[in-house]
């Protein structure tokens, strides 16, 4: 996942500034030397990384943090404010035309991500109850409009393809007058890229975005691609006017360096972020939240955002009343672990439970763990799955071999099982869980 090691890495060096009765102006440079390593190990511009130290460290040495009771928070309270402020402070919305159709032009090089980042920004405005039109504007590439008239079908969007001889101005001019008509309120454009910025590519962008009144031009970079996404970045912003970014692979080993430096280097926020292959997998950036997961705060807020997509609200209300009444079985389990796993990869949801990397120490997120579950509960009959407590030695020895598994994950299982639901009983009762979160069947 993005932003780990750097997570971890600065949340090591402010945890010897935690707990400290008082702090020395050299404790606060040895933490902010570490810091600075840190951001720039992570690939962050180096201007950018010396900047952000220096205002850590002038809040930092300030009456407010030396002379607070615990001055090592206050000085994590400052990180987490100066890396909320670097990554841009606050949601930043999308514009929407006075008069419909919205025009949004997706820019970037080849490779980037483009047509299917305009196919996900499509899926997530119709969830919106926007009615969204999808233009290929990529006149060079015919492999390009297939893409998107495949994805627009997989998402029951419209896809506005060229006709005869149309040039990408025609084009999308044509189509925002037939969107206008058709009632669609918003045009998504997939631009043409190429290998590397030249003269033909911002010309026919210009020409583009001339022939309409364009409310959005988001450039598309891969986050993969650390400190060069951001020098792309500068590039683009400083022939055209771009305004705002979309991190792409933001999901993946990236060191998160572009995310921490784009706003400060070229002025234009990240407005949205890829955080996988999936048509569903792109979220909204939201810099406080992306602050408080780097410094292992969590991010409770997007979590309970996935689950209410996820989870079915009358199913949900149905096993809240199992739960109270006692009656929480295997199969509530498998239902539940399964729901989990479709709001996204464990290892993004794990780093959204606050203190959840503390609590569960080295315990690492394994995927397969959940097929294995799957096989243990699924060899189980079904008076076993409704009453666990039946389940005794010779019974786990017939599951262990009808799943192909161990009678020790058997047990590791059904211990797993109990903890969950002694914690999902107390939370649904309004208590806070007591003791170590349990490891979950996810984890090895």
């Amino acid at each position: 996942m993005a932003f780990e090691s750097l997570s971890e890495r600065i949340q090591g060096a402010l945890k010897k500034l935690r707990g400290r009765g008082k702090l020395s102006e050299a404790d606060v440079d040895a933490a902010m030397r570490e810091v600075r390593m840190a951001l720039l190990e992570a690939d962050v511009n180096f201007r950018v990384a010396r900047s952000f130290v220096n205002r850590v460290k002038e809040r930092a040495v300030g009456v407010e943090v030396m002379e607070s009771l615990t001055p090592g928070q206050q000085v994590v309270k400052v990180v987490n404010e100066e890396l909320t402020s670097l990554m841009g402070g606050s949601e930043r919305r999308l514009e929407t035309a006075s008069q419909p159709p919205t025009v949004i032009m997706l820019l970037g090089l080849q490779g980037s991500g483009k047509t299917t980042t305009a196919a996900k920004l499509a899926r997530l405005l119709r969830g919106r109850g926007r009615h969204p039109v999808m233009v290929a504007g990529d006149i060079h590439r015919p492999a390009a409009a297939d893409q998107l008239e495949q994805l627009g079908a997989t998402i029951e969007v419209p896809v506005r393809r060229p006709r005869n001889d149309e040039d990408p101005a025609t084009l999308v001019k044509n189509a925002v007058t037939e969107a206008r008509k058709g009632g669609q309120d918003t045009v998504i454009v997939d631009t043409a890229g190429r290998l590397h910025i030249d003269g033909d590519l911002m010309e026919e962008l210009a020409s583009m975005a001339s022939a309409v009144q364009v409310d959005e031009m988001l450039l598309v970079l891969d986050a993969m691609t650390g400190q060069d996404a951001v020098t792309m970045a500068e590039e683009f912003t400083s022939r055209i006017s771009v305004t705002g970014i979309v991190l792409t692979k933001l999901d993946g080993d990236a060191r998160g360096g572009a995310a921490l430096s784009v706003l400060e280097v070229t002025g234009c926020p990240i407005k949205f972020s890829g955080v996988g292959e999936k048509l569903e997998d792109l979220e909204v950036f939201h810099p406080e939240r992306m602050a408080s997961r780097i410094l292992g705060m969590g991010d409770v807020l997007t979590l309970i955002e996935k689950a209410e997509q996820g989870m079915d609200e009358e199913r949900a209300r149905q096993l809240s009343e199992r739960l109270m009444s006692d009656q929480f079985t295997l199969d509530d389990f498998l239902e539940q672990l399964q729901q989990v796993r479709q709001m996204g990869p464990l290892d993004q949801l794990m780093s959204m439970i606050p203190g959840a990397s503390k609590q569960l120490g080295a315990a690492e997120v394994d995927e397969g763990e959940l097929v294995k579950t799957e096989a243990i509960i699924r060899s189980m009959t079904p008076e076993e799955r409704a009453r666990p407590d039946i389940i005794k030695r010779s019974r786990r020895r017939r599951i262990a071999t009808g799943s192909g598994t161990r009678v020790q994950d058997v047990n590791r299982l059904l211990k797993q099982y109990q903890a969950t639901r002694d914690m999902l009983k107390q939370m649904s009762r309004g208590g806070m869980p007591r003791g170590k979160m349990p490891r979950m069947p996810f984890m090895n």
